[in-house]
C-alpha cells in the first residue's frame, strides 16, 4: 500500500508536490480547486502535465483529488443537483488534466436518506456529469464513492449503499470506484478494529461493489466510540480504533497497491509527517 497525505495546493502544484516528498508520501491527495467554492480558476494541460511530471520525479507513486463539499447528488431540489452534477463534471474534468488517478466524492443527502429514492437520484446525477464532463474513453481517472459516517440523513453508511450506486451505473463501472474513509466507516458502526474484522468488510465490499473496488483509503482514526456517527479524525492509533485497526489494514492481501492517504488535524509539518511515519511502522516491509 502507497503511504500520503492530503496537502494544500495555497502555493501551487510544484509546492504541493515538494511539500508531499518532504513529509515522505508516497501517495498524496489535493482539492484541485476551493473546496468551499461552486467555481474555480481552470485547470489548463500544461498544468496538469507539469503536475504529473513533478509528482514522478518526487517519486510519488499516486495522486488524487477531493471534490468540493457543496455538492449534493442525492439533493431532492432539482436546482441544488442540478447545479452539482456540474460541479461533479468540472472536478471530474480538473482531475483528468492533472493526471490523477482517482477524484473522490461525497454522495450528500437525501430527505429519505439511504433509499432506492436517493440511490436513483444519485446514480443518475453520476451519469450525467459523466455525459456533461465527455472525454473520458481513453482517461484512467476514476470517480471515487466516498462513505459517510451516516449522521442525519447522509447517503452512503453501508457498504451496500455504495454498491447500490454502482449497479445502477453499471455502463460506467470502469471509471468508477470507492473510496473508504476509516473514521467514517467506524463512526457508521464498521468494525475495523481487527484482522478479521477487515475480512469480512472486504468480503461484503467484493459482494455489493465487485472486485478490486476501493481505489482509495482515507487513513484516519477516530476520535469517537464506534456507531456514534462523529466524523472527527484523530491520530493514527490515538482513537478509539487504534494501531491494531490500521496494521491489521495494511497487511490485508486484498489491499496490496492500494493508495492510503492521512487527512489529519494539527499543525504541519509535523501531522503528516509523524502519521506517516506511524503508517510506515505498522506497515512494515509489506506494500
Amino acid at each position: 500500500m502507497f503511504i500520503g497525505a492530503h496537502v494544500s495546493v495555497a502555493k501551487g502544484f510544484p509546492s504541493a508536490v515538494s511539500y508531499a516528498k518532504s513529509v515522505g508520501c508516497e501517495s498524496m491527495q489535493v482539492f484541485a480547486k476551493s473546496p468551499r467554492r461552486w467555481e474555480g480558476p481552470p485547470t489548463d494541460s500544461d498544468a496538469g502535465r507539469r503536475f504529473a511530471e513533478e509528482r514522478e520525479t518526487a517519486g510519488i507513486r499516486s495522486a488524487f483529488t477531493h471534490t468540493a463539499y457543496l455538492i449534493n447528488l442525492a439533493s431532492a431540489e432539482d436546482a441544488l443537483w442540478k447545479r452539482s452534477i456540474a460541479a461533479l463534471a468540472d472536478e471530474i474534468t480538473r482531475g483528468r488534466l492533472l493526471g490523477v488517478n482517482g477524484v473522490a466524492t461525497h454522495l450528500g443527502t437525501h430527505p429519505s436518506g439511504e433509499s432506492e429514492a436517493s440511490a436513483d437520484r444519485i446514480a443518475e446525477g453520476v451519469q450525467r456529469a459523466f455525459e456533461q464532463a465527455g472525454g473520458g474513453e481513453t482517461s484512467d481517472t476514476r470517480l471515487l464513492l466516498e462513505n459517510t459516517a451516516g449522521g442525519g440523513r447522509t447517503y452512503g453508511r453501508t457498504i451496500a449503499a455504495i454498491g447500490a450506486i454502482l449497479e445502477r451505473c453499471a455502463a460506467l463501472r470502469p471509471l468508477l470506484g470507492i473510496c473508504l474513509d476509516t473514521c467514517h466507516a467506524h463512526a457508521a458502526g464498521i468494525d475495523l478494529g481487527h484482522d478479521v474484522a477487515w475480512g469480512i468488510l472486504l468480503s461484503e465490499v467484493e459482494r455489493a461493489c465487485g472486485p478490486q473496488a476501493i481505489r482509495l483509503i482515507h487513513a484516519n482514526d477516530c476520535m469517537f466510540e464506534r456507531g456514534f456517527h462523529r466524523d472527527r479524525h484523530a491520530w493514527i492509533g490515538d482513537g478509539t480504533m487504534g494501531s491494531v485497526a490500521f496494521e491489521a489494514m495494511l497487511h490485508r492481501p486484498e489491499l496490496r497497491g492500494v493508495s492510503v492517504v492521512i487527512e489529519m488535524p494539527g499543525e504541519v509539518p509535523v501531522k503528516d509527517a509523524e502519521n506517516i511515519r506511524r503508517l510506515k511502522v505498522l506497515r512494515g516491509d509489506v506494500l
